[in-house]
């Protein structure tokens, strides 16, 4: 089972997946965690997480994190390229907005590109997938991948912050693209969308 919330002024999309045949769960970034959030796991039966997934480390996607892991526990995974974003307020760019408070952590685990994660009856893969950070990642699950702020519904992640690379992210876009097979893409923001879909329509992945 998949659920999304939006959180945040940046309005993140906060997902919690469950395995359906372990009942095991876990969390896809957390920019605060907060009552709504709270409410999501308390409805679904969650007392305890395997993972925090994190994306990538901007503010509006860790600043939560702690805070979430001190509650329901599980490991806080990031791509080693980002992973001193969860520490220094500055590198998350949480000290560039008014309206996020980040409590500094580490990560549990630090993610590689091929990294496999077990989960339930199966695994969490890894694509590091750098253009919006350095250390920007996909996590991909069954036929859900979870693209952070490196895909969009017809468009991509932008690479005008510290540590963005445009060269990077069509590479990584490149990459993206020669995935055979299809998937439900959830990013980071916006609405979801298809690998297929993605493939034929999205300007940005099919740019050469």
């Amino acid at each position: 089972m998949l659920h999304c919330i939006t959180l945040g002024s940046y309005a993140t999309n906060c997902y919690l997946l469950i395995d359906d045949a372990t009942g095991e769960a876990l969390a896809v970034d957390c920019p605060v965690f907060n009552e709504a959030y709270k409410a999501m796991l308390e409805k679904e039966g969650v007392t305890k997480l395997r993972y925090v997934l994190l994306t990538h480390g901007h503010f509006d996607h860790v600043c939560g994190v702690k805070e979430l892991r001190d509650a329901y526990g599980g490991e806080i995974c990031i791509h080693a390229a980002d992973a001193d974003c969860l520490a220094d307020p500055a590198k998350s760019l949480t000290t560039e907005v008014a309206d996020f408070t980040q409590i500094p952590c580490t990560a549990d685990r630090l993610l590689e590109d091929g990294d496999a994660l077990p989960f339930g009856d199966t695994e969490i893969r890894v694509m590091h997938t750098p253009g919006h950070t350095k250390g920007s990642v996909c996590y991909f699950y069954k036929d859900v991948m979870f693209s952070g702020d490196t895909l969009f519904y017809l468009s991509m992640g932008r690479t005008d912050l510290p540590g963005g690379s445009t060269k990077q992210l069509f590479q990584s876009l490149r990459a993206i693209g020669q995935i055979p097979g299809e998937y439900r893409i959830f990013p980071g923001h916006g609405e979801p969308t298809g690998l297929t879909f993605e493939k034929k329509y999205n300007r940005y992945l099919r740019a050469r």
